[in-house]
């Protein structure tokens, strides 16, 4: 088999890399697993009692509509409705008619880069980046053109050219928990229709960002269907990784395509998960509310249990499911880094270098599926 871009070896899924590691600890305590930011705990029990019933009716496994089950579209795009508008004039628009489900954000983004670009196109990424969409650009043999530091608008237009099909956001960030302001997301979509591309926005961990403003207001623009689209997942704040269910967000005739590409690779979203996200849009709001504070109180245990710097692990940024870190120079880059916590010190992580075009010393922290006590174990993890 030839690749296009790059060796088997170069576009290996990072956490599988990872996870190959834990065979070869010393097994001398128990695993602190930091590597996935997938919730651990079961769905809400109206959600567990819901897809029980489901799976036990006659239609429960039947295909979906191809664009997702009605019910489904027609909540979320209540939701987004509900979470974007400002009021007056501030109301957002989002229909039904706007929303593709598709088995989880992963897909969702694949699809619509497919849809967007062909090989040879180039697609600009905000670096650290996300490390699946960057191994599938490539692997589609379109160019990922990453553009590193802090999010800069004067950065990011020096980056775009006629090549250019759209451009990737990720709000809250992965690796950094970065999350941007609205205006910074207005000034991307500004920024993508003076140029004629589209701007791609990731929202999966919308739900936990540090505020309950709305993340942005371009449902509100008559005309944000030309030049946005967003991503989305219900694995986080319902607790369904494994039900592979996300959405597209966008203009039906971009839509339309995704939907092509779709049918090819896995015909519908699977309906378990369309029903159990259907279950949780509409009947589990506090349990979702009581998720969000349970995140927000890890992720200030891992702040506080990260102050020190227990053995030179410099905390860079955090926020939702992340905690970017710095490794301590001796350990010897990012991969050496990961290598020594894994099979030296029982803790999973992730190397930056997943995340960069090079190297600088940076290890992803997934805090928050540990409890207060684990995380009380990590600083003496860090320091052994």
């Amino acid at each position: 088999m030839r690749l296009t871009s790059r060796t088997l070896d170069q576009i290996h899924s990072p956490i599988g890399a990872a996870f190959a590691l834990v065979n070869q600890r010393a097994n001398r305590q128990p695993l602190l697993d930091m590597s996935q930011a997938a919730p651990s705990h079961p769905p809400a029990d109206v959600v567990i009692e819901h897809i029980a019933a489901v799976a036990a009716s006659p239609n429960g496994a039947f295909y979906c509509p191809q664009e997702g089950l009605p019910a489904l579209r027609d909540a979320f795009a209540a939701e987004l409705r509900r979470d974007h508008s400002t009021g007056g004039t501030g109301e957002a628009d989002v229909t039904a008619d706007d929303v593709q489900i598709t088995a989880g954000c992963n897909q969702a983004f694949c699809l619509t880069a497919s849809a967007l670009a062909s090989s040879g196109d180039e697609v600009v990424l905000q670096e650290p980046f996300y490390f699946n969409y960057d191994m599938w650009l490539r692997l589609d043999g379109i160019v990922p053109v990453a553009v590193a530091g802090e999010f800069s608008i004067e950065a990011l237009s020096h980056a775009i050219t006629d090549r250019t099909r759209f451009l990737v956001i990720v709000s809250p960030g992965n690796p950094t928990g970065v999350t941007l302001t609205a205006d910074q997301i207005h000034e991307a979509a500004d920024l993508a229709q003076a140029h004629g591309i589209m701007l791609l926005l990731d929202e999966t961990y919308r739900s936990f960002r540090p505020t309950t403003e709305a993340s942005h207001t371009l449902y509100s623009r008559p005309n944000w269907r030309d030049h946005v689209v967003t991503l989305h997942s219900f694995s986080k704040d319902l607790a369904l990784p494994g039900y592979r269910v996300g959405a597209v967000v966008g203009h039906p005739d971009l839509l339309a395509e995704v939907m092509k590409l779709l049918d090819c690779v896995a015909i519908c979203a699977p309906r378990i998960g369309q029903e159990a996200a259907i279950a949780g849009l509409l009947h589990a709001g506090s349990w979702r509310r009581d998720q969000r504070l349970m995140v927000a109180s890890r992720q200030a245990k891992f702040e506080a249990v990260m102050a020190g710097q227990p053995g030179g692990f410099a905390l860079v940024s955090v926020g939702a499911y992340f905690g970017w870190v710095k490794a301590p120079a001796h350990l010897g880059g990012s991969q050496a880094a990961v290598r020594w916590l894994i099979t030296e010190q029982d803790v999973l992580a992730i190397p930056g270098t997943a995340f960069t075009s090079t190297d600088q010393s940076m290890v992803r922290f997934s805090f928050a599926n540990l409890g207060p006590d684990l995380l009380d174990e990590l600083p003496a993890r860090l320091t052994a």
